[in-house]
């Protein structure tokens, strides 16, 4: 052996051991294909785990795949490495593996790059790009400025159908920059959110199992181009967030399941590996080396991409031993908790924040799990946000509810402001809510066309003034009447539709006002930040409250009337003696509703009312929110 090779291959040994122990963080410079030059000659480095394998062989476009081309193992490691002239980038390949038990299979690389467009599934020869970015002043601001006490007004998007062409062909991801950004910039979105974007061999599994971790899906495009995308969008002000999914991958037999003909990505046990709920297979997260590979993932994603942060799915799955469907094994004491799910999941969060403190890591989790998002020295998992499922159901159950009979039902509006401080909440209107027989969001309003934009209005605006981050998915901004149909576009020739146009009107209007008050988003994850004037008004189905920012100044005060009936003479307790003004009224004419002409300034008068000394008389429009602030008011406290 040469020196410059055997200097190499002390290196990939170093590392090798590295990634055994589970503190491989950047291990995907390592594995995978690498551009080298041996003694004059380039070529590629191919770098495998694969520690159960007899051999390995690399067969590709290069060497007409026939396998003349062994890797090496390099000592226990589990690791295996070799190096060819031959091969090129663009060149395809796989690992031809001879696995524990003799059986010989085609593999995919779990670390590579890029794969041959569906329904071909090779992996391709591509090695990391070297961009030169732009953002430097968004990702100054993104460190100056604290996540929580922003606005965080998420555009929820799947890639390849938010828009076709004429012919049915989707967007590239080029399109998508074109027409996305500036679309969800003129709208008032702070970011957009994709569901994963990894390379999946089935569109109805919406990028949620998956093959290539490393690889943004040979469907949507390249990786130079979605950094682009990326890069351009922080140009616009506009943040970018990935789905990705830790938990659970393809078990397609081309990629990683049982690679090296044991359970090697996945647990030993069958009943643990098997997740029968998704067809997939769970990995091991009691593996060092799986916690090497799936840190280094959500790394590659952050650094390589320049994300703002991972919503990171199904963390429920990882959470409990008994999640799943069927048969579960429970611990020695009897419990249902996976402590190498939790264990990896404070791991991985204090290392990604160790390296970005200003990251969004979102957790999905529907249960009561304590503690998501507090901090892990305090027995936290370590996200900074989750989303607020139990508000999303409650929310939606009592909108499809007759809204005669929603004053029996009242505490499905104000339950959520038992809990809405527990934990650094995003309020989330999903793709999860609109498939599968669950209706758009239009069309679970109820009543008549008119009646359904009416309540779409009125639960939209509730979402944006309750305390918490926001999310809701593409097609709700128009009113799409349609389900989500993952294989079509938007409906976006609903737009001719001049109620349609109007709800568009009202979420650009109503996203920008979110922007622009602080009140809505500076105080979001205390009890400081909010008041309640009245939780109690079930019979008029009336629910007022008062979102506050730091500054006593900063404050709105929200009515919301969740019943298609006019209520009048509303009294409302007001802080400060003074003028207020109407800067919302949900049911006015260019929103599609029925009022020509806004209320005019409300005057206090000094009855104490709701805890306040003093008070106005508003009118609360049939199913609306109506906000107001302070215009000219009194005595308000100065801040020094």
């Amino acid at each position: 052996m040469n020196n410059h090779f055997d200097e190499r291959f002390k290196a990939i040994e170093k590392d090798a051991y590295l990634f055994n122990t589970g503190v491989s963080f950047e291990s995907y410079y390592r594995y995978g294909v690498k551009e080298e030059i041996i003694e004059g000659e380039k070529g590629v480095q191919f770098t495998v785990w694969a520690p159960h394998a007899r051999n390995i062989y690399v067969v590709g476009d290069f060497n007409q795949w026939q396998d003349n081309f062994e890797l090496k193992k390099i000592g226990e490691t589990g690791t295996w490495t070799g190096f060819s002239s031959e091969a090129k980038e663009g060149d395809c390949y796989k690992y031809r593996m001879v696995q524990a038990d003799g059986t010989i299979k085609l593999k995919i690389d779990p670390f590579a790059h890029e794969f041959e467009v569906r329904p071909k599934d090779s992996s391709v020869i591509k090695f990391l790009p070297q961009k030169k970015w732009n953002d430097g002043i968004w990702l100054a601001n993104r460190k100056r400025l604290t996540v929580y006490e922003r606005p965080l007004n998420i555009y929820e998007v799947h890639m390849s159908s938010w828009k076709h062409h004429e012919d049915g062909s989707w967007y590239s991801i080029t399109d998508l920059k074109n027409e996305l950004i500036p679309y969800v910039k003129s709208m008032g979105y702070t970011h957009i959110e994709f569901l994963p974007l990894v390379e999946h061999p089935l569109d109805a599994s919406w990028g949620y199992q998956a093959t290539g971790y490393f690889a943004i899906s040979s469907k949507f495009g390249t990786m130079e181009e979605f950094q682009e995308f990326v890069d351009t969008a922080h140009q616009e002000n506009i943040g970018v967030i990935m789905d990705w999914v830790p938990g659970h991958f393809n078990k397609n037999d081309y990629g990683m399941a049982y690679f090296d003909g044991t359970s090697q990505f996945e647990y030993d046990n069958p009943i643990q590996a098997e997740n029968v709920r998704w067809g997939t297979l769970n990995f091991d997260l009691s593996k060092p080396q799986i916690h090497s590979f799936l840190i280094s993932n959500a790394l590659f994603w952050i650094e390589q991409f320049h994300l703002d942060g991972l919503r990171v799915d199904a963390v429920s799955n990882m959470l409990y031993l008994d999640y799943d469907e069927g048969e579960w094994i429970p611990n020695d004491d009897g419990s249902n908790h996976n402590q190498f799910g939790v264990e990896f999941i404070q791991k991985m969060n204090k290392n990604i924040f160790e390296r970005h403190e200003e990251i969004l890591m979102i957790a999905e989790e529907s249960t009561a799990w304590s503690k998501v998002t507090s901090p892990i020295h305090e027995g936290g998992l370590g996200f900074n946000y989750k989303w607020n499922m139990g508000w999303m159901n409650d929310t939606l159950k009592f909108f499809e509810m007759d809204p005669l009979f929603r004053k029996d039902h009242f505490n499905l509006i104000t339950f959520s402001f038992m809990y809405t401080f527990n934990e650094n909440f995003v309020l989330p209107f999903s793709h999860d809510e609109v498939v599968h027989g669950k209706k758009s969001m239009m069309h679970k309003m109820f009543g008549d066309r008119y009646n359904q934009f009416a309540g779409l209005r009125t639960i939209e605006a509730y979402r944006l003034m309750h305390p918490g981050k926001k999310l809701h998915f593409m097609g709700t901004e128009f009113g799409q009447f349609l389900e989500w149909r993952v294989h079509s576009g938007l409906e976006w020739e609903n737009l001719n539709d001049p109620a349609n146009r109007s709800h568009a009107h009202f979420m650009e209007q109503l996203n920008r006002l979110y922007k622009s008050e602080r009140a809505l988003w500076e105080i979001d994850h205390s009890p400081e930040g909010l008041h309640l004037l009245d939780a109690s008004n079930a019979q008029e189905s009336i629910l007022i409250f008062m979102r506050k920012g730091k500054r006593p100044r900063d404050f709105v005060i929200v009515v919301c009337n969740f019943v298609p009936v006019e209520r009048q003479n509303v009294r409302v307790g007001v802080p400060y003696a003074g003028k207020y003004t109407e800067i919302l009224n949900t049911e006015m004419e260019e929103f599609g509703g029925t009022w020509s002409a806004g209320q005019e300034d409300f005057s206090s008068n000094p009855i104490g009312h709701q805890g306040m000394n003093h008070s106005i008389e508003v009118m609360a429009p049939a199913m609306s929110v109506t906000v107001i602030k302070p215009k000219r008011v009194y005595n308000v406290p100065k801040i020094y």
